[in-house]
């Protein structure tokens, strides 16, 4: 049968159909004519919807070439379209009168109320059909029908048509039955067949031809005046200055209706790239490149392209050049750290960019630092390792620009000493008795601190703390750790006149990672002068 779209009444007389062919092979009795009989009716039912459909196609595809003033391609269209009407209506009828042929001689004819006279007849229906020696009507039947399908086919050779008569070997149904598989078309459809059951195979091919008759007449039809711009597509559209406006701005733009057609394909070619095309609206999507900015921060550019598309008179090309500006996107610095960076410090900076909003996703590399970026978008730290660092800022792929930044090394702390919480004055010196405990401590810049208050933690290793009187030393020296101590040893020993000295070991710095560096420190030697 042929492949097309059917009915939901032509799905149902196919699965009959299908029944018929499973009956036939398996040689069912006669209890189930009835059955054949009805399902003869509903397919010449079909065949006759079929028949009226085809013949309004065929009478708009005329009223269309008409109206589009007869043109000499749309009338061969024409002239196609009567030919498939004459040669499938030319096979319908043959099939009809073989049709009255078989109720005529095998069925006995009708009787008043129409029905056969002898709807068991199965001999007479073989004789006519096969033939003693295969010379039936069935024979001559294929030949046609093969004929009538190779000769539609080529009014659209896209079209799939599959056998009108075929073979037991070729049936879906037949060519599982060992008893059936070897038959002919003849021998499978109406051998040891009842009358009714014959003229249901009949009337099958009669309704699968004007099927496929149909589908090459919506072929034909779809032809004509097919070189017509019809916009048949119309859509409302607001081209708009710019989706971006500042409040207290005016909003600028125009409103106007778009039209497109389903009945072309047009070629659509921008900036010599091809453009992707859907329902006929051309999707473009590519990344603004700047380049040469001008005073006010803009780049000219040109959109050029082209749309083609077939005319009644041949292939039309629309050209069109379209001014737009590229913009160069601004960026903002914000730090606590600067200026300047820090050597081997955790520089945190903020870098957004509001012109862009949504559509800032930065990223960034640098020359002379690492650069750890976090979770919010343009928040990173930046950890200098040279004197100059050169920071890259990028958005979508393209650089917006390099900032340059001095690197300072960290500054040295203040070392400053205490005894009993109160920090000494070397120059008017301290009372005996208030000297029991002395404690040095490592001062940060004050400017660094509130900079860097991560790489900020100073803190000496420990010192030795000596009693001495003129050039001589009293007792033995104490050694006391970062955070200092008591001195009660030497306090014993202490009199107006002698002075402690301190001398600091070394001072040492904790950075943002928890690394320990020592510190170079100009003075290590302090002294407290007791009165």
């Amino acid at each position: 049968m042929a492949g097309a779209k059917e009915t939901p009444r032509q799905k149902m007389i196919g699965m009959m159909y299908l029944v018929l062919t499973a009956m036939l092979a398996l040689q069912v009795s006669s209890a189930l004519l009835e059955k054949f009989i009805l399902l003869n009716s509903s397919l010449e039912t079909s065949t006759g919807s079929a028949n009226r459909i085809n013949q309004s196609t065929l009478d708009n595809i005329k009223a269309t070439v008409d109206k589009s003033g007869n043109r000499a391609a749309d009338v061969a269209v024409v002239k196609q379209a009567e030919e498939v009407r004459t040669m499938t209506s030319k096979i319908v009828d043959e099939l009809e009168a073989v049709k009255q042929q078989l109720i005529t001689e095998a069925g006995g004819g009708l009787d008043e109320e129409g029905r056969l006279k002898n709807p068991n007849e199965e001999d007479k229906v073989g004789i006519i059909m096969v033939g003693g020696r295969k010379n039936g009507k069935a024979y001559e039947l294929k030949e046609k029908l093969n004929q009538f399908t190779q000769q539609l086919q080529k009014y659209n050779p896209n079209a799939k048509f599959t056998s009108l008569a075929a073979d037991a070997k070729d049936d879906p149904i037949a060519s599982r039955s060992k008893e059936q598989r070897n038959k002919d078309f003849a021998e499978l459809n109406f051998e040891q067949t009842p009358v009714p059951a014959a003229l249901a195979v009949l009337s099958q091919r009669q309704s699968d031809i004007r099927r496929m008759e149909g589908e090459i007449l919506d072929y034909l039809a779809s032809k004509v005046g097919a070189q017509d711009i019809k916009f048949d597509k119309i859509l409302a559209r607001v081209s708009m200055e710019s989706k971006v406006v500042v409040a207290g701005t005016k909003f600028k733009g125009e409103m106007f209706l778009a039209a497109s057609s389903s009945g072309i394909s047009p070629r659509m070619s921008l900036n010599g790239g091809a453009v992707r095309v859907e329902d006929g609206v051309g999707k473009i999507e590519f990344t603004a490149q700047g380049g040469t900015y001008d005073k006010s921060g803009l780049a000219k550019r040109s959109l050029v392209g082209s749309i083609s598309y077939q005319a009644p008179d041949g292939m039309k090309t629309v050209n069109f050049n379209q001014e737009y500006f590229v913009a160069k996107p601004s960026y903002e610095i914000e730090t606590a750290s600067m200026p300047p960076l820090y050597l081997g410090c955790a520089n945190k900076l903020s870098i957004q960019s509001p012109q862009l909003g949504a559509l800032w996703n930065p990223t960034f590399t640098a020359n002379g630092a690492a650069v750890l970026t976090s979770s919010e978008r343009g928040k990173i730290t930046v950890i200098p390792s040279s004197a100059q660092v050169s920071l890259n800022v990028n958005n979508g792929g393209s650089l917006l620009g390099t900032n340059q930044f001095k690197v300072n090394r960290v500054p040295r702390p203040t070392l400053r000493v205490y005894a009993g919480g109160a920090e000494i004055d070397e120059r008017r010196g301290m009372p005996v008795s208030s000297v029991r405990s002395i404690q040095v401590r490592a001062i940060p810049d004050e400017s660094f601190k509130n900079f860097m208050p991560d790489d900020a933690n100073f803190r000496v290793k420990g010192f030795t703390v000596r009693l001495a009187q003129g050039g001589r030393p009293i007792g033995a020296p104490v050694s006391l750790g970062p955070n200092g101590g008591s001195v009660g040893a030497l306090a014993a020993d202490a009199q107006p006149g002698m002075r402690y000295v301190i001398e600091v070991e070394g001072v040492e710095r904790r950075n943002f990672r928890g690394e320990i560096s020592d510190v170079p420190v100009i003075q290590k030697v302090y002294q407290i002068n007791l009165n």
